[in-house]
């Protein structure tokens, strides 16, 4: 560890006077001797780091969404070329550049912070052999070698003797339970973020080697932070055990407020909007409007989150626009599963009322057939005047019962009578 930390000698100085910049704040609220103001400079600078490292974390988030979206393709490439690695490769290569996607930049955050680690390590290690480094002077390399969290030195380690610890004034009881308890932490908040990711924010519709590999990853990592662990001075471990708890709370807000799509985060999240939207008739923040935009915009290709989302709006009497604003109204036009828009149905009519409605259409059907046989097939006749004629009581009819009077209207030809 010692040549390893050497190799980051060149970074020491800047990562020493950072420190002794916090040390100089905190000393005057606890005292320049104090384990809280050294430990306290050693966490400070882990938030510097990473406050520094989150344009990195946002690329590492998109590029491990890209990794599990591009597994089937990656998959299929294997198989198709697995007698070929050449053509294997340059085809991976090529999916790479198509889709913008860099494998490595899952890794950037921890590749980005290794030397200003290491360059700790460094720095811790000099304090416990009274040797200054950077722009540490003797007089606070003597104050950060007597510092103590919790009766443990802050460069005193794990595995060291008795005799070295009793120089640093502290006891090896003190130096072991204080480790331990903080390997112990360490090692549990890495296993909390990687499993958390692993089941709330994977999208469980696709399930590749690549899931089986973080599965795998969420117990080794652990382990061998463990292992390493009692190599590190107390320092590095406060140092460690912050830029844990720091990416496990950074992977909360991802997961609450940026999921996976398919995963179950993603659908708690899509509830938790459908209730904001249900609540206040509209979509409050930008964030949100964009979000509801993209759900808009894929149609078709939505996962089954989005379209439950879609149907719980239309449920609401709410539709979705495409600028992530939404509408309520009694005639909306509301988009179905499908992606497609669709205006509500009419009410449905009894037998009773579908029966009179075809005996009427029949019947004028019938009678507009008539009046077109009719004027096709007969000749205008002009109406013989009959002379008026007196008929006394008594005499017989001209006229049959029920005929009427006057002209006389042809009967149909498919008429029996």
């Amino acid at each position: 560890m010692d040549t390893i930390a050497s190799l980051f000698s060149f970074i020491t100085t800047p990562v020493s006077w950072i420190i002794v910049q916090f040390h100089k704040l905190y000393g005057a609220l606890f005292g320049p001797d104090t384990g809280w103001a050294w430990g306290l400079s050693i966490v400070s600078l882990v938030v510097l780091i990473r406050i520094c490292l989150i344009p990195l974390f946002v690329k590492q988030i998109k590029s491990m969404r890209n990794m599990q979206a591009l597994q089937p393709k990656m998959k299929a490439i294997q198989e198709r070329y697995k007698n070929d690695r050449q053509r294997q490769s340059e085809e991976m290569m090529k999916l790479y550049k198509d889709t913008g996607t860099n494998p490595l930049s899952s890794c950037l955050p921890i590749l980005a912070q290794s030397p200003f680690f290491f360059a700790l390590y460094h720095v811790l290690s000099n304090i416990a052999n009274g040797k200054t480094i950077g722009v540490l002077n003797q007089t606070l390399v003597d104050s950060a070698r007597e510092a103590q969290i919790f009766g443990a030195p802050i460069a005193a380690k794990f595995t060291d003797s008795q005799d070295k610890v009793a120089a640093l004034s502290a006891t090896i009881m003190d130096v072991r339970v204080v480790t331990a308890v903080m390997i112990i932490l360490m090692s549990a908040s890495q296993f909390y973020t990687q499993r958390q990711l692993m089941q709330k924010n994977v999208d469980l519709s696709v399930k590749t080697p690549y899931m089986q590999q973080q599965k795998m990853l969420m117990y080794i990592f652990p382990v061998i932070f463990a292992v390493m662990g009692i190599n590190f001075p107390v320092g590095v471990l406060v140092y460690w055990l912050t830029t844990n708890v720091w990416t496990m709370g950074q992977q909360m807000y991802v997961i609450n407020q940026n999921p996976t799509p398919g995963s179950k985060a993603q659908d708690s999240y899509l509830q938790r909007l459908l209730k904001s939207v249900t609540a206040h008739g509209e979509v409050r923040g930008r964030r949100k409007r964009n979000v509801v935009q993209a759900i808009v915009a894929k149609g078709a290709d939505r996962n089954e989150n989005e379209r439950r989302f879609i149907s719980g709006l239309s449920k609401a009497g709410f539709a979705a626009q495409a600028d992530g604003t939404v509408v309520k109204g009694d005639t909306l036009a509301v988009e179905t599963e499908g992606g497609a828009a669709g205006r509500r149905q009419p009410k449905r009519q009894t037998k009773a009322q579908r029966q009179s409605g075809t005996a009427q259409a029949g019947s004028a059907q019938q009678e507009s057939t008539s009046k077109t046989s009719l004027e096709k097939q007969s000749e205008p006749q002009d109406a013989k005047p009959k002379p008026a004629a007196k008929t006394a009581p008594g005499s017989a009819r001209q006229a049959k019962s029920g005929q009427r009077k006057g002209q006389q209207r042809p009967k149909h030809p498919s008429s029996k009578k």
